[in-house]
């Protein structure tokens, strides 16, 4: 990653849950599973925007370089310099899929009719779409949030829990990624599926992801430097609008 960022310059990382294992996280977790392995990012300014997993503390959202300030759900517009801040087209919608009581639901439907941007990206730890060990649950989560997604607007969707890689199908016009190769690999788990566009279990693996004026641009990438995959969403066709929020 810290070589990638030679290459292309991001400002920010999405954590998609699972991110300090296991329990109750003390000040030592933090340092050794945070801290130090991503000490050259930390140090250069890039900030880090988290959402909880099923095997995370509750009490992360107090941990100030996660960026949830005290929330389990927030959103967020990217950090990027002043000018460009005016002006942004993307926003984040960061949800506790770990807790999907009617409170939240009601905050992330209103969340995604209010704002205006013309790219609204989902993170969270579930998948609604993937072929691995929880191909079952993310029937339950589909049932959850699907509708959600598609009435608000929403374009693109990043989620763990699954240990690799995988890109959905185009599906109801959404995106949908697991990115969970990070940590602890399963290969094997990503088995074949009409839904499922591409997969990758053979290595670590983290994204990189870019929205210009031509649309929404990503690639994953293992640890050996390589593309395991790597494509583009068209801008939506309501392009023009910002979030004026």
């Amino acid at each position: 990653m810290a070589r990638y960022r030679q290459l292309f310059d991001y400002q920010f990382v999405l954590m998609a849950g699972d991110n300090i294992y296991e329990g109750p996280a003390t000040p030592e977790d933090y340092r050794l599973r945070f801290e130090e392995p991503y000490k050259l990012l930390l140090d250069a300014g890039v900030k880090f925007f988290a959402v909880l997993g099923n095997h995370d503390d509750p009490q992360h959202i107090h941990y100030r370089p996660f960026n949830m300030d005290g929330h389990r759900y927030y959103t967020f517009t990217p950090p990027v310099d002043l000018v460009r801040r005016l002006d942004t087209r993307v926003r984040f919608f960061a949800i506790d899929s770990t807790k999907l009581d009617g409170e939240q639901m009601a905050w992330l439907e209103k969340e995604l009719h209010e704002s205006q941007a013309e790219w609204k990206i989902a993170l969270l730890h579930y998948p609604l779409y993937t072929s691995g060990r929880y191909g079952l649950a993310a029937r339950g989560h589909r049932f959850a949030l699907e509708s959600a997604f598609v009435d608000g607007g929403v374009n693109v969707v990043f989620s763990g829990h699954e240990h690799f890689y995988q890109r959905s199908q185009l599906q109801q016009g959404i995106l949908y990624f697991v990115t969970g190769g990070a940590g602890s690999l399963r290969a094997g788990d990503a088995k074949l599926s009409a839904q499922v566009a591409r997969s990758y279990d053979f290595d670590y693996s983290f994204m990189l992801a870019e929205v210009t004026d031509d649309g929404f641009f990503f690639q994953a990438v293992n640890r050996q430097g390589e593309t395991v995959d790597a494509g583009a969403l068209k801008r939506p066709a309501t392009a023009g609008t910002t979030d004026r929020r």
